[in-house]
């Protein structure tokens, strides 16, 4: 059983950064495919970006601005959020799944309880 606790959400102006992590306990991150995944108020659940190996994948939305990386020794993953924009305002949920990436929810076993991040205009 894995579990995961997202930490590094806040309020920030726009145009600013944030970095959430991912701390993963209960299994090594680096066996699984990691994501990042936000929901709105009165919005569904959406994909933000994931991270198999070496390889990663972002929405469309926030590529250019957001990078995902993980540091295995720390069993930490992470999002690295710059050019904030109140369009990013929701909560950030990290997630861990068995096999390779998806930027489907309902295929991620795992998930960490949230952390908001606000974005000020």
């Amino acid at each position: 059983q894995v579990q995961l606790v997202e930490s590094g959400g806040g309020l920030v102006q726009a145009g600013g950064s944030l970095r959430l992590s991912c701390a993963a306990s209960g299994g090594s991150s680096s066996r699984y495919a990691m994501g990042w995944f936000r929901q709105a108020p009165g919005k569904e659940r959406e994909f933000v970006a994931t991270i198999t190996g070496g390889a990663t994948y972002y929405a469309d939305s926030v590529k250019g601005r957001f990078t995902i990386s993980r540091d295995n020794a720390r069993n930490t993953v992470y999002l690295q959020m710059n050019l904030l924009n109140a369009e990013d305002t929701a909560v950030y949920y990290c997630a861990a799944r068995r096999g390779l990436y998806s930027r489907s929810s309902s295929t991620y076993d795992y998930w960490g309880q949230g952390t908001q991040v606000t974005v000020s205009s």
